[in-house]
């Protein structure tokens, strides 16, 4: 298994709105009472290629294809906001979303803060955020859409 983190280009744009269709669409099969959909935008080709002209954003490869994707944003004073992170669900439980988390500490290095937001009914979500040190420090609303937000101090040597 050859899995590469890599800056997204813009022609990359089509094959992460493919990958993160699908991962929004399988929440509806995880959750039987959630209808499929997802934020305003994310099967939009147009949107994602903003994003990675705007944004931090990579493509996750696996075996050659992609198979994922992650936006970041730098809010300043070394803080991040993790906006998406997203994997095809066909490539879910092989630790991807692991490594992924991984590839952004060591991206990241003047990171002393990450937050981000995730559906407050997406509780494999929550779990997988909690298991690398996130803790729910809040709950919003955007859109309409109910969001659990997550916050990560981190502590680097000096």
């Amino acid at each position: 298994m050859m899995l590469e983190f890599q800056r997204a280009a813009l022609t990359d744009a089509p094959a992460l709105v493919q990958a993160q269709v699908a991962a929004f669409h399988h929440d509806s099969v995880l959750y039987p009472d959630v209808e499929v959909g997802g934020p305003p935008g994310y099967e939009s080709v147009e949107v994602m290629q903003g994003k990675i002209a705007q944004d931090d954003a990579f493509s996750i490869w696996l075996d050659g294809q992609i198979v994922g994707g992650m936006v970041i944003y730098e809010q300043g004073s070394g803080h991040y906001h993790l906006d998406v992170i997203f994997i095809h669900p066909d490539y879910h439980n092989r630790g991807i979303g692991s490594q992924a988390l991984r590839f952004l500490d060591i991206t990241y290095p003047a990171a002393r803060l990450w937050t981000l937001n995730t559906p407050a009914w997406a509780i494999r979500n929550q779990h997988f955020y909690e298991k690398f040190g996130f803790v729910k420090v809040s709950e919003s609303e955007w859109e309409g859409f109910p969001l659990f937000d997550y916050a990560r101090r981190v502590q680097r040597p000096d």
